[in-house]
């Protein structure tokens, strides 16, 4: 064996641009690397993944607080929570669940689990208000449509449609802000309609970003415009 052959390096630091460590030097390389663009992308994911676990306990006790104060007070949570209760579910603390998530999403719904809410991903009580509600509607939705989550993406795409309409997620003020979204005339339908694309895009049984566009397309008159609990869009 030759003696002149190196051994790449752990983490592929050298080419990510992140250093493993959780001790202050470590943490403020990895900041001013990511400031400054000297992270590639892989580099970025790595430190994500750390900060997120040194925080886990932090970002699930927040996002825990901000859940309950939402089940008690908010107008929009505790509506769905009362119909959700009227088709013979109950959504409550001990399954609307606060975890740490690898996946870059906000929160999911699984008919026999409940509803979590990715507590590193969660910014402010707002959001998580959001998130809450976007999942109770598919939540609703699973209980009074009977929503064939598997296989069926004509009904991913219209929970997919009504969750983004009802939730208030895509109203301008959150697109503004949050999203770098600068439009005003049809932002709110063009909200819905990329959210819903790249949700049902996600799904194993679904081809592409085409495929999704064009089933989304296929239901929206009818999704869009049925605002079951509501008597309204909510805003």
């Amino acid at each position: 064996m030759s003696d002149d052959k190196t051994s790449p390096s752990p983490d592929n630091q050298e080419d990510s641009g992140f250093v493993p460590g959780d001790d202050f030097t470590a943490r403020w390389t990895n900041y001013f690397r990511l400031a400054l663009g000297r992270m590639t992308d892989d580099g970025e994911r790595q430190w994500k993944k750390a900060r997120d676990l040194r925080n886990e306990a932090t970002d699930c006790a927040r996002c825990e607080k901000h859940r309950d104060y939402l089940l008690n007070y908010s107008p929009i949570i505790r509506f769905m929570r009362q119909n959700i209760n009227k088709l013979g579910g109950d959504l409550h603390s001990e399954n609307i669940r606060c975890r740490r998530c690898d996946t870059r999403q906000s929160g999911g719904f699984e008919k026999s689990y409940g509803i979590i809410l990715c507590a590193n991903e969660l910014r402010d009580q707002g959001h998580v208000e959001d998130t809450m509600a976007h999942e109770m509607i598919h939540a609703y939705d699973h209980l009074r449509f009977q929503v064939q989550w598997s296989g069926n993406l004509r009904h991913a795409a219209c929970t997919e449609i009504r969750a983004s309409a009802l939730s208030g997620e895509c109203r301008w003020i959150r697109e503004f802000w949050t999203r770098g979204q600068y439009k005003v005339t049809q932002q709110f339908q063009e909200c819905i309609r990329r959210r819903a694309v790249l949700s049902v895009a996600n799904r194993p049984e679904c081809r592409d970003d085409v495929q999704a566009a064009k089933v989304v397309n296929e239901v929206w008159d009818s999704c869009f415009s049925d605002t079951r609990p509501f008597d309204e869009v909510y805003r």
